[in-house]
């Protein structure tokens, strides 16, 4: 399953093979107009949660993190169409959606190239019912199951050799029936082989849950959770 390509006026949209992407899905207000934003969230920037209440979407759009994101907060390098983060993070999706891995299933994208420079932002399917783990571990703990099945799962994507470029707390979701799902692929790639990478995908998790627990005055996270996410994780790695 490949991207489908449509040049436009100032760029590109990019779409999956059953859909026909519109330039005005990627603006705010035109989901306003049509009063189907359902919500958003805040962090780098506004992600909206638009369309219909019973197939809604997500609406991201690509901002630089760190110390160059103070000075420079959307624009990116252009240097061709398939290089672009937008391009290949929707490529990618469609890839695990091929191999039926629990990663969002995109439904369009758009670059908008400005001379040497580009900005991009991307629309997916919202999981069904679904909170991240940070969301859920500052009500209530988890099961040991549940862990064993985080861990699971992210063994499942390395098995696939998924490589996961920002594996947080925040980017691990539950669904309605407490199924495990991986998001935000920006960056991420198929590699040609498992390797050290799978142990840093897991050391940077345990530093987001260890960042959280510090920095919240209530998340259910513990050493023996962790255990047990790793319980999980090498019953199903091997």
């Amino acid at each position: 399953m490949n991207v489908n390509i449509k040049k436009t006026a100032n760029g590109w949209l990019l779409n999956r093979h059953d859909c026909d992407a519109q330039a005005q899905w990627f603006e705010a207000t035109y989901w306003q107009q049509q009063d189907k934003i359902l919500g958003q969230s805040h962090g780098r920037n506004v992600t909206w949660f638009v369309g219909e209440k019973n197939s809604p979407m997500v609406l991201r759009h690509y901002c630089r993190g760190g110390l160059i994101g103070k000075l420079v907060h959307d624009s990116y390098l252009f240097t061709g169409l398939k290089s672009s983060r937008a391009y290949r993070e929707c490529q990618l999706l469609l890839q695990l959606e091929q191999l039926a891995l629990p990663a969002c299933r995109v439904v369009a994208a758009q670059v908008i190239r400005t001379g040497l420079s580009y900005r991009a932002d991307l629309l997916m399917k919202m999981v069904d019912g679904a909170q991240d783990l940070v969301a859920i571990l500052t009500k209530k703990p988890l099961a040991s199951q549940q862990w064993q099945q985080i861990g699971a799962t992210i063994a499942l994507f390395h098995q696939h050799k998924v490589y996961h470029a920002d594996l947080n707390a925040h980017n691990i979701l539950l669904d309605g029936d407490n199924n495990p799902w991986l998001i935000d692929f920006d960056r991420g790639e198929i590699r040609g082989q498992k390797g050290v990478w799978c142990q840093q995908n897991l050391q940077r998790l345990l530093r987001s849950f260890n960042k959280e627990k510090k920095k919240l005055a209530q998340f259910h996270f513990s050493e023996n959770d962790w255990q047990q996410l790793l319980q999980g994780y090498t019953a199903t790695a091997n």
